[in-house]
């Protein structure tokens, strides 16, 4: 969940390189985000959830915490591990992101090849070696 296109080819590129086998969905505002995780509108024949969400906070339509906060409260999608990679360092965002149960903070670094190896240890991390909740 990630308006910028630049930076949504970057984790889609050091996923596919780090040979991190998950199918990527790209979505590029809050609308579609919501969408997406519940199933509506325009993926309303979409048939699973994410193992994992990468949520930016500075969306349009919808900003990331308000996406946040939604995936969250619902039951069916609560379990779904959450991961805000922003380019935001201010100590509110991260604060109002935990407050609204992100399972994890980080901040996209400038330089790239530490962006990449940012996402690949995150996709290691998150979809291979940590076991989250079954879902139904």
């Amino acid at each position: 969940m990630e308006d910028n296109a630049a930076h949504a080819k970057l984790v889609m590129r050091s996923f596919r390189e780090h040979a991190v086998a998950n199918e990527i969905v790209h979505v590029d505002n809050g609308e579609s985000a919501l969408e997406y995780m519940f199933q509506i509108g325009q993926y309303q024949n979409v048939e699973t959830l994410p193992d994992l969400v990468l949520l930016d906070l500075r969306l349009p339509k919808y900003d990331g915490l308000h996406v946040l906060s939604e995936i969250k409260k619902n039951p069916s999608t609560s379990s779904i591990p959450v991961v805000v990679l922003t380019t935001s360092d201010a100590e509110a965002d991260v604060n109002q992101a935990y407050g609204h149960h992100v399972n994890s903070y980080l901040v996209k670094p400038i330089d790239f090849i530490e962006f990449s190896k940012m996402l690949s240890d995150l996709g290691f991390y998150w979809l291979v070696w940590n076991e989250s909740p079954k879902r139904r």
